[in-house]
């Protein structure tokens, strides 16, 4: 297998997959300022957007119509930056907003993203940087070196500090690229040219520096190829050791003589430079010795743009082609392949400490043990700390530093604080290190020291760390909780420390639930004040209560905190929600009782509403809180007796108070009320009735009212509903009301404006009551239609003068029924005259005559009537009334209805109808009135009066009418029009309206009659032209007889029109006379050829006429009926050539060219037309007239020769196409030609000279079916040189069957210049058809140019096995490579090439397909085919497929070889091997190693197995599963005693234990008793032992065990009496000599002060009691030695 890459490539994206236009991926319209984002600017359709590519979210694709010169994205948020011209403008995509906006003086020839804050902009003449988020203009930097002029910016860099700057630019020079760039110093403010292409700047911590080295690196390849990276270091740091500036060789291939460096990264994690050059090479430079890791090619096109790859601190870039890679190291790989390829270990080693890589391990842990072993402990603190992951800084270590002994003189450090101390300086200590070194600090009480290093993260803090700081320092210790994410011991001391506002920030922040409520109750104990604030703070989290509010309740009153639980329950019942009712009424409970102003309070807000009202009412009323006890009571009866304390209420309450109760209980509450006191409670009751009437209904109400006799009651009420209600009884009663209180007017108004009340009860009401003022009385009967009735009410009540004031001021519209019912009673006639002459305003005098005259009393209103003409009204109504009594009386009517303007015409029409119908008549024609004066015409036989009317009106739809068919009366009025009307008429409009009439009407007879009547009789219009013309179309319509007559005897009419008619009436000899009574001869002789259809008729014609038109026209209907001949004849004579097309067409198709030559001649005469010279030149060929063919060709003209060649070689006349091809040098169409002519030999010369592949193909076709192989290869070879034309030249020889002279004309092509894939490609097709054993060598040999998907189709065709799995491997197709090989073995598989390809294929699929064949076909290569796919497939589906088989052992090899990865099935295959083959050696070492194993169920399996060993093994297995018990008993049964002991001791079960010490006892195993109580001796109690032996005489046997035991009970006794004494020592020291206090805390009852341990109450001895006592360190040895 080949080596493992030390790099890691990938391709994140393909631009063009994504929609990106290839067009578009270029260095003007790609930009990538980080791995996050690429924009990229593109035309679409005419419209310019922007496209940006978000790699961080899957390759997320937006879209924007934005127009820019430029876009650059933020390197890590959705801001954009925008460059048009000058103008640069920046953007917050997200918030949709500009953040910056700035005009440049200048171009701005490149740009970038200098960090998160800064855009670096780049001039003809400067540098700026501009700071987004300070919205300033950009500031400059510095100006533009000399040696850029020219070149292309191609990048901008800037050191982390910002005070170091290089440009980079290119430019073409002499045919190379030349490199140029300027680094500049902030600090100096000076800039130094350099030649080169990439740079950049880094930072390297080097070996005993103090500080990060400061470095710049840039690479040039100079003139002469070749090229340099150079590694620099700039502002040396004072206490660094110095860099020796490095300058490495960088290696380009030879045929790589083009290509220089693009693009430069440093990756800061590992100091790797990543370089990459212009073709697509990437190079791996140490940065700190320079030394070249690894180079290779990464892309066949330039990487443009590249940006650090901060995922894996590697380099991303993107191509030409629009891909979007990265490379970046192989962490697994990196140093296997330095130490193996390159053989650089101190480059390994210092790589991997650097970014803690692995692979060098045993490395580092042979030096440490090197350095450590010859007392440099110094450098092996440094190994130590630099170690990869950490791998050397364990608890050991630290041990072994601590074990140094201190032979140190007093100024140098110890070995374990110098370890420390290096460590601190280079890294972070991990919490072993950590806690380590804070005990020695804060026992010296220096917890400064912790705490700075605790800020500078120089501790990696840890729950046990934590323990130990918590007891110096408590705000020290939550600080290294927070760090170590302890949450518990974190909150309790923010409790402790009082800062309560942090707890639950930090528990959020930690996803951390304490116990809130013990640490609220400690809180409340300690701090109250604090206490509501943090339980509200608790129950108002933003996610939900932490705490049910009911224990915060709780935990509050059993403190006595009424005040602050009352805060607390307020703040949290705000939302007033359902759930918290209980809580509601525990709180208002609780304060009814102990402060009831405060309850009122709460109640008064009403923000709780669902508590128990019951309860609280109760104790409201307890309380004295009547009002809040009446708020709370529903029960009629409770109500009832809180009434009566009313008086301490407030009215507005009580009035609102109803409105909480039914109807019913609400209207007893009002009666019961107005029956202890009407006069004191009718206000109230009166606001309570007006407020809730609608719920109450005002019927109820007014008879509560009227039920008490309270007129005034009710007048209030109503009064303030009535204007809002639409009851009729509301309304009513408010009348009544008001007249009964005297309020007339109030009445009066509603009677004007109410819509409501019943009219006919009112108006009775208002006539019983008889009011002094009867103005009510008549509005009513005014606005209800009474009028009548209130007439004849005031009339009989002697009441006229009312009657006046109704008609002059309240309603004069409502004279006419008041005159009415004064004429009904009897009235005087002068009464009525009298007060109409009194009435000034409006009335209506049509509905006044109507009521008068429905009486027959209409003269009356004559004076009234004269009076209002005097007045000049203008009324129609008061004419129409004139008018009927002039009619009446017979006084003249007439001329008033002739000249008067103003009457109805139709009313006074149908008012004379019966009187007098021309009176009628008269009226109808002054309005116009047409069907009412067409009927009573038609009614009185007024046919003349009718007629005139008719003629004078002019109107067509009313003629319409009258001449329709079905009007019986349109006889005698057309005779009345003809005899009468229009004889009288001299008007032309009346005539031609009438004529317009008929015609409309369809009368032609009576139109021809009446036309007659006008023309013929010579009167006023019988010369007239229109109606001569329409007389001939009438009577062409209606009577074609007449037509001849009228043409003879008529003169003045428009002959052409009338021809053109008879023409559409089929009238050709009329027409033909007309045309040739007019001289219209070309007209006529059209109607003798296309209407009569006469040729001989019409050539007579022709003689007689003998005009040019003529004879054209007759020459086209010739033509028209293939009288060719005839036709030429007539066209001659007519010197008539424009239809030459025409005669050329017929005159081919009757073979006529002979006579279309005499044609053709006298057109070419007249006209010089392509066309004309062409037919002519191809007529001379058709007459085989060659002679004047080649005349006419030699002699000047303008035919197309070409066309007639055609036409001559499609016709088969291939002498004259040979002719006319050889004239016009058409060697293709001349070549063609020939090969009919059987001259094969000229018509390859002649296609030689055409070099068009079309010629070669036919003359190559022509050649092939005549058999002449050399010809056809000679065009052949001319062909195949076209891919577009192979495929079809060799299905020609293929359909012919000339498989070999296919396959030596491409065998002869392939030498050719022009020689493409196609050719080789079809080769090899041909080869897999005709000749399979030649192909290999040629796929062989010309792998590179063959069309592969092709020629693998024909391999498929072909059954050509072993070549199509050469072709897949090379077309990169492996998963169809190894299909080939095992469906086809026999031809196709070779191990070697098998296993190569099968680690290539994508589809796992075929991974476990190989195993099934290699297990079928190839058992023997198994195992090498799994080692090779070992990494790649999954082990647990492998042993499926063999256990499926039952062929396991054949792999045991590969299980052993995987068994590492520790997977089950893996482990299970292998145990079970392991089992069936009896070895239980390696079954106890695949358990011990390898966990992963259902080891239960292996273990019920074994402990039934034959061997003891197996059964051994089964009882370990139920022992590391802490099957105690079933290993002992599995054990015993074995009698395997020591194992069941170590069982027994490693399950630390004292009870477990026990049992099997009385097992050996029962068993009579002594030893086995004497070794138990060594083995388990923390698990024994003394006096449980002491009893066994005594009971069972073993006091032998326990004697070592009870010894050990009191000697360990003396020594712990000694070292507590040995404590005591110091710290009695220590407690004397601290007192006073006058304070007299016992000795110490510990010296009591009980404690060791006490002369005799027996009568210190219920202490006890260990010894009695079993406990187990504290183990010295030598304590099993010595009881080993007794």
């Amino acid at each position: 297998m080949s080596e493992p890459l030390p790099i890691k490539f990938q391709e994140h994206a393909q631009l063009q997959a994504l929609g990106v236009s290839a067009a578009s991926i270029s260095f003007t319209n790609l930009t990538m300022e980080s791995d996050r984002f690429i924009c990229v600017r593109e035309q679409v359709n005419n419209t310019n957007q922007v496209v940006i590519v978000d790699l961080s979210h899957n390759n997320e694709v937006t879209k924007r119509p934005i127009t820019a010169d430029s876009v650059i994205m933020h390197p890590t948020s959705k801001v954009m930056a925008l460059k048009a011209g000058k103008q640069l403008q920046v953007f917050n995509l997200e918030l949709k907003s500009k953040i910056a906006s700035y005009m440049m003086p200048d171009e701005v020839r490149f740009w970038r993203w200098l960090d998160i804050k800064t855009i670096a902009i780049v001039t003809d003449r400067s540098v700026f940087h501009w700071a987004i988020e300070a919205n300033t203009s950009p500031v400059k930097i510095f100006d533009r070196h000399a040696n850029l002029e020219g070149s292309q910016i191609i990048n901008y860099r800037a050191s982390l500090d910002h005070k170091w700057f290089v440009l980079i630019g290119i430019s073409a020079q002499n045919g190379r690229v030349v490199g140029a760039m300027q680094l500049y110093s902030k600090d100096r403010g000076v800039s130094q040219p350099i030649e080169g292409h990439a740079a950049a700047f880094a930072e390297l911590t080097l070996e005993d520096a103090k500080s990060p080295t400061k470095l710049f690196t840039f690479a040039v390849r100079s003139a002469n190829g070749t090229a340099k990276l150079q590694i620099i270091e700039v502002d040396h740091q004072e206490g660094n050791p110095p860099f020796q500036k490095k300058a490495v060789e960088v290696f380009f291939p030879p045929d790589a003589q083009n290509d220089f460096p693009v693009a430069m990264q440093i990756s800061h994690k590992y100091g790797i430079i990543f370089m990459i050059t212009k073709i697509g090479f990437i190079h791996l430079y140490d940065l700190e010795t320079g030394t070249c890791i690894y180079m290779n090619r990464i892309s066949n096109e330039t990487i443009f743009v590249t940006a650090e790859y901060e995922a894996s601190s590697g380099i991303m870039g993107v191509n030409r082609k629009g891909q979007v890679l990265s490379v970046s190291l192989d962490e697994n790989t990196i140093i296997p392949y330095i130490l193996g390829t390159l053989g650089n270990t101190e480059l390994a080693f210092k790589l991997a400490s650097r970014g803690g890589l692995s692979g060098a391990d045993d490395l580092y842990i042979q030096r440490f043990n090197q350095l450590f072993s010859s007392g440099a402990y110094g450098e092996a603190a440094k190994i130590a700390a630099k170690s990869p992951r950490g791998i050397l800084r364990t608890v050991e270590t630290i041990e072994r530093f601590r074990q140094i002994p201190n032979t140190a003189s007093p100024n140098q450090i110890s070995p374990i604080l110098q370890y420390f101390g290096i460590l601190l300086e280079n890294s972070k200590l991990n919490k072993y290190e950590a806690l380590e070194l804070s005990k020695p600090i804060l026992m010296q009480n220096r917890k400064h020291l912790l705490e700075k290093w605790l800020k500078e993260d120089k501790l990696e803090c840890s729950e046990e760390l934590g323990d130990f700081v918590k007891q110096y320092d408590s705000v020290l210790a939550t600080s290294v909780y927070l760090r170590a994410n302890v949450p518990g011991k974190v909150v309790l001391c923010f409790a402790e420390n009082k800062q309560y506002d942090k707890i639950l920030a930090y528990t959020k922040s930690a996803n951390y639930t304490p116990d809130y409520s013990s640490l609220l109750y400690n809180i409340a104990r300690s701090d109250p004040e604090k206490a509501t604030e943090f339980a509200t703070n608790l129950v108002n989290d933003e996610n939900g209560p932490l705490i049910e509010p009911e224990k915060v309740l709780d935990v509050f009153k059993s403190q006595n905190m009424i005040q602050q639980a009352t805060s607390f329950c307020l703040d949290y019942l705000k939302p007033n929600r359902p759930e918290d009712a209980e809580l509601q009424t525990r709180l208002l409970e609780m304060n009814l009782l102990h402060a009831p102003q405060v309850a009122d309070a709460i109640l008064g807000t009403g923000m709780l509403t669902h508590y128990d009202r019951v309860t609280i009412g109760t104790m409201c009323e307890k309380a004295g809180l009547y009002q809040r006890a009446l708020e709370h009571f529903t029960d009629i009866h409770d109500i009832k007796r809180i009434i009566p304390f009313t008086h301490a209420m407030n009215a507005d309450w009580l009035v609102n108070y109803f409105g909480n109760l039914s109807v019913d209980q609400t209207l007893e509450c009002l009666k019961e009320m107005l029956n202890n006191n009407l006069r004191q409670n009718l206000q109230v009751v009166v606001l309570i009735s007006i407020k809730y009437s609608d719920l109450l209904q005002p019927h109820n109400l007014i008879d509560l009212f009227e039920s008490f006799k309270s007129n005034e009651g009710l007048y209030f009420y109503l009064g303030s509903i009535v204007n809002v209600s639409q009851d009729p009884l509301v309304h009513f009663k408010y009348i009544q009301a008001a007249c009964r209180t005297g309020n007339i007017r109030e009445a009066e108004r509603i009677c004007r404006e109410s819509n409501y009340y019943d009219a006919e009860k009112v108006k009775n009401f208002l006539k019983e009551a008889r009011l002094t003022d009867q103005l009510p009385l008549i509005i009513v009967c005014d606005r209800f239609n009474f009028v009548h009735d209130l007439v004849l009410y005031l009339y009989h009540n002697d009441l006229q003068s009312f009657i006046e004031t109704y008609v002059q001021k309240v309603n004069p519209g409502r004279t006419p029924e008041v005159v009415g019912g004064l004429l009904d009673v009897g009235c005087d006639e002068d009464v009525i005259k009298n007060l109409l002459l009194t009435i000034k305003g409006d009335l209506s005098v049509g509905k006044l005559c109507e009521e008068v005259e429905n009486r027959n009393r209409l003269k009356l209103l004559l004076p009234w009537l004269n009076l209002r003409v005097t007045e000049g009204s203008t009324d129609p109504e008061v004419y129409n009334a004139l008018a009927k009594i002039y009619i009446d009386t017979n006084n003249n009517p007439e001329p008033f209805l002739k000249e008067n303007q103003y009457y109805d015409s139709r009313l006074i029409g149908k008012y004379c109808e019966k009187r007098d119908p021309y009176l009628a008549y008269i009226c109808y024609r002054r309005g116009e009135c047409d069907y009412e004066l067409i009927h009573i015409t038609n009614e009185n036989a007024m046919y003349k009066h009718q007629a005139r009317y008719l003629i004078k009106r002019r109107d067509q739809t009313l003629w319409t009418y009258v001449l329709q068919e079905n009007n019986e009366h349109r006889r005698p009025l057309i005779d009345q029009i003809v005899a009468v009307g229009l004889p009288e008429s001299t008007d032309p409009e009346d005539v031609s309206a009438t004529v317009k009439a008929f015609m409309a009407a369809n009368l032609p007879n009576e139109l021809i009659e009446l036309l007659e009547k006008i023309v013929l009789e010579n009167g006023a219009f019988s010369d007239n032209k229109t109606l001569q013309n329409l007389l001939l179309f009438t009577a062409i319509k209606a009577d074609k007889t007449r037509v001849m007559d009228y043409i003879n005897r008529l003169d003045n009419f428009d002959a052409p029109e009338v021809a053109d008619v008879c023409i559409g009436e089929e009238l050709f000899e009329e027409a033909f006379i007309l045309y040739k009574k007019h001289n219209v001869n070309t007209s006529a002789i059209d109607v003798l050829i296309d209407k009569i259809g006469d040729l001989d008729r019409a050539f007579e014609f022709a003689e007689r006429c003998d005009q040019p038109d003529v004879w054209s026209k007759l020459a086209k209907a010739q033509l028209e009926q293939m009288r060719v001949k005839e036709a030429i004849d007539s066209y001659i004579r007519a010197n008539d050539s424009s239809n030459y097309m025409e005669v050329t067409r017929h005159a081919e198709m009757d073979n006529k060219y002979g006579d279309l030559v005499r044609y053709l001649q006298m057109a070419r005469k007249n006209s010089r037309e392509p066309y004309i010279e062409t037919e002519l030149l191809f007529a001379y060929a058709m007459t085989d007239r060659l002679a004047d063919l080649e005349d006419f060709i030699s002699a000047p003209n303008i035919a197309n020769i070409q066309q007639v060649g055609d036409r001559c070689f499609q016709h088969q006349l291939f002498d004259a196409a040979k002719i006319l091809f050889s004239n016009i040098s058409n060697h293709g169409a001349l070549a063609t030609t020939l090969i009919y002519l059987k001259d094969y030999q000229g018509a390859v010369d002649c296609a030689r000279k055409a070099g068009s592949t079309k010629v070669w193909k036919e003359v190559n076709a022509e050649c092939i079916r005549q058999k002449e192989f050399r010809l056809a290869q000679i065009c052949g070879l001319h062909i195949i040189v076209h891919a577009d034309d192979l495929d079809e030249l060799v299905r020609v020889y293929e359909r012919n069957g000339y498989f070999d002279e296919l396959i030596r004309l491409l065998e002869a092509g392939l030498n050719l210049e022009r020689a493409h894939m196609g050719m080789f490609t079809e080769l090899a097709i041909v080869y897999a058809k005709y000749a399979p054993e030649r192909l290999m060598e040629h796929l062989q040999v010309y792998m590179s140019r063959i069309n592969i998907p092709k020629v693998i189709r024909a391999c498929t065709d072909a059954h050509l096995w072993s070549e199509l799995a050469y072709l897949h491997l090379h077309y990169d197709e492996f998963d169809n490579a190894v299909t080939v090989m095992m469906d086809h073995a026999a031809t196709a598989w070779r191990h070697e090439g098998f296993t190569e390809l099968i680690v290539k294929v994508s589809n796992v699929e075929l991974y476990y397909k190989a195993l099934r064949f290699y297990l079928n076909e190839h058992p023997t290569h198994l195992n090498d085919l799994l080692s090779v796919m070992a990494p790649r497939i999954n082990h647990t589906r492998v042993v499926q497929l063999f256990e499926k088989s039952d062929n396991i052992p054949l792999i045991r090899p590969y299980l052993e070889s995987v068994q590492e990865v520790n997977n089950r099935a893996v482990n299970s295959a292998l145990n079970e091997l392991y089992i069936e083959e009896e070895n239980y050696a390696a079954l106890r070492d695949s358990l011990d190693r390898f966990d992963n194993v259902d080891t239960l169920d292996l273990a019920k399996r074994l402990e039934k197995h034959e061997l003891l060993e197996f059964r051994r093994i089964a009882a370990h297995l139920y022992k590391k599963n802490r099957r105690w018990r079933q290993s002992i008993a599995l054990s015993k049964e074995d009698r395997l005693f020591k194992d069941a002991m170590e069982t027994a001791a490693e399950s630390k079960d004292a009870e477990v234990a026990e049992e099997l010490l009385q097992y050996f006892i029962e068993v009579g195993k002594r030893e086995c008793f004497a070794a138990m109580l060594f083995t388990c001796y923390d698990l024994m109690r003394p006096d449980v032992v002491m009893e066994l032996s005594w009971r069972h005489n073993l006091h032998d046997f326990a004697m070592p065990y009870m010894i050990n035991t009191m000697k360990e009970q003396f020594s712990k006794m000694d070292m507590l009496e040995k404590d005591v004494s110091e710290l009695k020592e220590k407690v004397a020291k601290q007192q006073d000599s006058n304070e007299n206090i016992a000795a110490g805390p510990m010296l009591g009852a009980g404690g060791l002060g006490n002369p005799l341990m027996l009568t210190a109450g219920n202490m006890q001895s260990p010894m009695m009691t079993g406990a187990t006592a504290f183990t010295t360190p030598n304590q099993q040895q010595q009881f080993g030695n007794f």
